[in-house]
């Protein structure tokens, strides 16, 4: 009885065994990543946030640029203005809208640049070893062995201020971690079984890395590289904070928190909004981060 009730259920669970071992490697992250609440709410909040930044010229309630003496660090909730207005009279709403275009772009364009050229350098050094990887991996450690932060701020200090010398400040700064990341599992894969074989087949040296190394890498490299975005985020914020990165009067997370930053007693919550949204930004990519790491562990 028991075999001839069990036999129709094993029928049925086959073919959703199979689908599921059918799935690529992606998709299968896809799934776990989905059932990952806390990932899932995280990238809510940034899809939100990037919706609104890239809408912020069709959804800002005023102008942005526009100032008024007669309205200055007006509190949350004035007619008119949502979020209060700054020290110059400029609708704040207006101007946390169009400054997160600012600030996404400042927190993920350095580590899209870093991912590219940190992950070329990391692969190219694991997989060839010997003199290669020395060379390039002690040049890597002199810039690795400062600080993230004194690192930026002594290249942005350097450069002088202005948006593309602090891409590129925050390029170098991410290039060393990255590439290090990358030779460390490219050190891995070259030595697996597979690698192996197509090296004793005659596959060149172009072709293994392309076929067998790129596929396991760029994975656990981009995953990294995301944890990367928020740490870029509160770089790029700290530099336009010191007057280094953007400059006004174009509305920048870091760069509104330090002009507002003399009206903290007067109207606190006006002053942190910048703030407010640069933590929330930072710690959802964290999270997203984090839910990608989880979905991507082979043990699950």
């Amino acid at each position: 009885m028991n075999l001839s009730t069990s036999a129709p259920a094993l029928k049925a669970a086959e073919p959703a065994t199979a689908m599921r071992r059918s799935r690529g490697h992606w998709a299968n992250v896809g799934a776990r990543l989905v059932r990952n609440p806390g990932a899932m709410i995280a990238a809510a909040v940034l899809l939100l946030l990037i919706v609104a930044a890239v809408a912020a010229p069709w959804v800002m309630p005023g102008d942005p640029f526009a100032a008024s003496m007669f309205s200055r660090l007006k509190p949350i909730g004035t007619a008119g203005h949502l979020l209060g207005t700054d020290e110059l009279g400029r609708d704040m709403f207006s101007r946390l809208l169009l400054g997160g275009r600012l600030s996404l772009f400042m927190g993920i364009t350095p580590v899209l640049l870093a991912f590219v050229i940190g992950s070329a350098l990391g692969i190219v050094a694991g997989y060839a070893g010997g003199f290669t990887n020395t060379a390039i991996m002690r040049s890597i450690d002199i810039l690795y062995a400062f600080p993230s932060v004194l690192l930026a701020i002594a290249l942005s200090g350097a450069l002088g201020a202005g948006i593309f010398n602090a891409l590129t400040s925050l390029t170098i700064v991410f290039v060393p971690q990255i590439a290090r990341i990358a030779e460390s599992v490219t050190t891995q894969v070259r030595r697996s079984d597979y690698v192996d074989a197509a090296r004793a087949s005659g596959a060149s040296a172009f072709t293994i890395v392309r076929a067998h190394v790129l596929g396991n890498v760029l994975g656990p490299i981009f995953v990294y590289s995301t944890s990367l975005i928020s740490v870029s985020m509160i770089l790029a914020s700290g530099l336009s904070f010191l007057g280094l990165g953007v400059k006004p009067p174009e509305p920048e997370w870091g760069l509104m928190l330090n002009t507002l930053r003399t009206a903290i007693y007067t109207q606190p919550w006006v002053a942190a909004l910048p703030g407010a949204f640069i933590f929330v930004t930072s710690i959802s990519f964290n999270l997203l981060s984090d839910g990608l790491r989880s979905a991507m562990e082979v043990k699950q």
